[in-house]
């Protein structure tokens, strides 16, 4: 079911993303210009010097480092409010808080146990059909800095607030209680008002985070918060130079796989394969000394090429035939007559030397040279 997958995106319109919440905060607050972050809370935190600001993230899974942990404690402390809604809260935070969060029947996915399930504001219920909304908090009660503002159906706390400093960490455990689909339900856009109805009334600055919630997995812990990239990101100077050196970069690939040509295989030429098998059997033959079935075999294939190139009857040898054949090829016809009285010989003989294989051959290859 992909369109009951918990985005929580502030433009994602489907059941289980954020644009119901997003579009009623900015209501909320109109005098502000709600600020989009897809970047690291550290990286926002080095970038502003914020004490009077809200900061809202909604995240099913919430993963932070360290470092994210020490600088989102330093930005309440400094007198900001930060709302955190995650049905998994990333135990860095919660061993810092010295909470921690449970589900009473476990957060699987198994739609049998869907029903109209409801969530509690100062004794006034709110209810939604889905999976029941029974993750809550637990380990505040012997810390006088924690308090619990809201609970579930079951009566466990699922919304508390850790004042530190001058600043203010909400944490709610169900971020579906802020999803599209919830929100639509009769009048449950009243439960984000009442939700955020204890932070700053005029916040001078509104952030609201689109970057955790694409996270899978904790990063890296980096104690210093410290990346190559976001440094040079912080100074406009090296952020220039950099887009610059990349829009070179591209440029440069584009232009030279324009010149460049591309590399053209070599033809090989053709194998006169005919030649490479009439040399491989002429040796076969010369190895077995068969010097009479080779001279049979020059004359027939002899009289096969003059049948096919000058179109006479090879069957009939006479001086007629003598004369088309030197008067066609060009070749003497004394040479010619001198040809077929050695192939006369050679066919009548039993035995052939190899001195009258040789003679043979050579008359041939006379014939060919003309």
């Amino acid at each position: 079911m992909p369109e009951l997958k918990e985005t929580y995106g502030l433009s994602d319109k489907k059941p289980f993303g954020a644009y119901i919440a997003y579009n009623q905060v900015r209501e909320m607050y109109s005098r502000n210009t709600i600020r989009d972050k897809r970047q690291s809370f550290t990286t926002t935190w080095s970038q502003s010097a914020d004490d009077n600001a809200l900061y809202i993230l909604l995240a099913r899974n919430l993963y932070l480092t360290t470092a994210e942990v020490n600088d989102m404690l330093e930005y309440v402390k400094k007198g900001n409010d930060l709302f955190i809604a995650a049905s998994s809260v990333d135990e860095n935070l919660l061993n810092k808080l010295g909470i921690e969060q449970h589900s009473q029947n476990g957060i699987s996915l198994d739609y049998d146990r869907m029903q109209s399930t409801a969530t509690y504001f100062n004794a006034r219920s709110f209810f939604y059909y889905y999976l029941p909304l029974d993750q809550y908090f637990s380990g505040y009660e012997d810390n006088e800095w924690l308090k619990p503002i809201a609970t579930n159906g079951n009566g466990k706390v699922n919304y508390l607030v850790y004042f530190h400093g001058k600043g203010r960490l909400f944490l709610h455990s169900e971020p579906r209680t802020f999803s599209n689909y919830f929100l639509l339900q009769k009048d449950n856009y009243k439960y984000l008002q009442h939700v955020l109805a204890y932070t700053k009334n005029e916040p001078e600055h509104v952030y609201w985070d689109d970057y955790y919630r694409n996270l899978r997995a904790r990063k890296s812990d980096n104690e210093d918060g410290f990346s190559s990239l976001s440094e040079i990101m912080k100074h406009p100077a090296l952020k220039t130079a950099f887009w610059l050196l990349i829009v070179l970069l591209l440029l440069y690939l584009f232009v030279g796989s324009k010149r460049r040509q591309r590399i053209i295989d070599p033809i090989k030429p053709n194998i006169n394969t005919t030649v490479a098998f009439t040399e491989t059997i002429g040796r076969l033959y010369l190895q077995k000394k068969d010097n009479k079935n080779m001279a049979e075999k020059m004359c027939t294939y002899f009289n096969e090429q003059v049948r096919h190139q000058y179109f006479l009857n090879t069957n009939h040898v006479n001086d007629d035939f003598v004369t088309a054949l030197s008067r066609k090829s060009g070749v003497e016809r004394a040479k010619v007559d001198s040809l077929y009285r050695a192939m006369e010989q050679a066919q009548k003989k039993q035995d052939i030397s190899d001195y009258e294989l040789l003679s043979l051959n050579e008359l041939f290859q006379q014939f060919y040279k003309k």
